[in-house]
């Protein structure tokens, strides 16, 4: 059996999938980037083969994308990250028109096409602005975990309103409405309710389109999905693999030159012998 794969280097964690030449998930692997993204690179996928059990040279094609995509040297190619989560989304999701890709430090609204091609894309890519990032950052300021500030926030009632959805601001913003007795509840609505009002402009300019599929990390924070939902007025297309989504599609275009040569050395073995005199 030949396998390809796919690793996704973001800025906080790395993802790896390994797909069969039936296009199944045959394993996954999930580990915090660090300091030294190219060393993160090939640790997702040690892990991603000792996951699959699988010897490395049965891994006949590897692509990487994400921030860190050209530091990956166990890669045989690169992916932009907007066209392996278009990729990925429309595998999981065979309908999708839109897709949403929220990771720790940019958001992307990205438009799809019937056979899961790019047709426009438009991403906050100047700061960490609604980003994971920021979520990270409320967290840390009301002494929270980033696993628990979803649930949380749909226990608000009366969201605040934020002054700006900046990272570096995000502490003096919390802090002052503490001060003002907001409830933790209120303002992580507020802080949800900031980011989705951000991503769904960027979503407007692309064009949204049903199905709207969510990919990422933040894909994960029931909060940002409610709050997603509100705002777009459509239900998201969520699923268990939204956390690789990115190196799902990397694994298929991966996959895509596994079969081509394949077929290409099926092709030479079917040609017939060509005698010739001697």
């Amino acid at each position: 059996m030949n396998y390809a794969a796919g690793i996704d280097v973001g800025s906080t964690q790395s993802k790896a999938v390994l797909v069969n030449e039936a296009r199944a998930i045959v394993a996954r692997a999930l580990i915090d980037t660090g300091a030294n993204v190219r060393r993160a690179g090939q640790r997702a996928l040690d892990e991603l083969i000792r996951s699959a059990a699988v010897g490395r040279d049965e891994i006949r094609f590897v692509v990487g994308t994400g921030y860190g995509r050209y530091k990956i040297e166990a890669g045989d190619t690169q992916v932009t990250e907007i066209s392996c989560h278009a990729r990925g989304a429309h595998m999981l999701f065979p309908n999708t028109r839109t897709v949403i890709d929220m990771g720790g430090q940019d958001t992307k609204a990205i438009k799809v096409g019937p056979d899961g091609d790019v047709l426009d894309f438009c991403m906050n890519d100047k700061c960490a602005a609604g980003t994971g990032r920021f979520l990270a950052g409320a967290a840390d300021v009301l002494g929270l975990t980033l696993d628990q500030i979803g649930d949380i926030s749909l226990k608000g009632s009366r969201p605040i309103r934020l002054t700006s959805v900046c990272t570096v601001f995000v502490e003096s913003d919390i802090l002052s409405h503490l001060a003002q007795n907001k409830t933790v509840e209120d303002i992580l609505a507020g802080v949800h309710e900031a980011i989705a009002t951000r991503t769904v402009g960027l979503v407007r300019r692309v064009g949204a389109e049903v199905e709207v599929t969510f990919t990422g990390g933040v894909a994960r924070n029931v909060g940002m999905v409610k709050a997603l939902e509100n705002k777009l007025g459509l239900p998201l297309n969520i699923s268990p693999e939204s956390h690789y989504t990115g190196a799902l599609g990397a694994a298929l275009f991966a996959l895509d030159h596994v079969l081509a040569e394949k077929r290409d050395v099926l092709d030479i073995a079917a040609q017939p012998a060509v005698w010739v005199d001697q």
